[in-house]
């Protein structure tokens, strides 16, 4: 089974390392045997295609390529800055993530 992370799809993140570090941006996918994440805007990478019955037209098309996961921190929705990820049960049962930072809950959805 592959290991649980604490940054998920749709959270808002900042790159820590690497040629767009400082860049912010959102978690398209996580790609947990690879232990990495595909930030949108970040690591953009020019991939030559082939025309195709799928595609239609060829050339060149951008895209963003994974990153890894130690080199980006979840953004902190009050401050705007970096910030661990923590977890908290709320009084109604729910466990949330929160950011260590502000105490400002992460999750959109509640449960998981």
């Amino acid at each position: 089974m592959a290991e649980k992370f604490r940054i998920r799809k749709g959270d808002r993140v900042i790159v820590l390392a690497g040629r767009d570090r400082g860049r912010q941006g959102e978690v398209l996918r996580v790609l947990r045997e690879e232990r990495r994440v595909v930030v949108q805007g970040v690591n953009m990478v020019k991939r030559h295609t082939r025309p195709s019955a799928q595609t239609g037209t060829g050339g060149i098309i951008e895209k963003e390529a994974p990153v890894h996961i130690s080199n980006v921190a979840c953004v902190d929705p009050k401050t705007g800055q970096r910030t661990r990820v923590g977890y908290k049960d709320l009084e109604d049962g729910r466990k949330v993530r929160i950011a260590k930072r502000s105490g400002e809950v992460l999750d959109n959805k509640g449960t998981r």
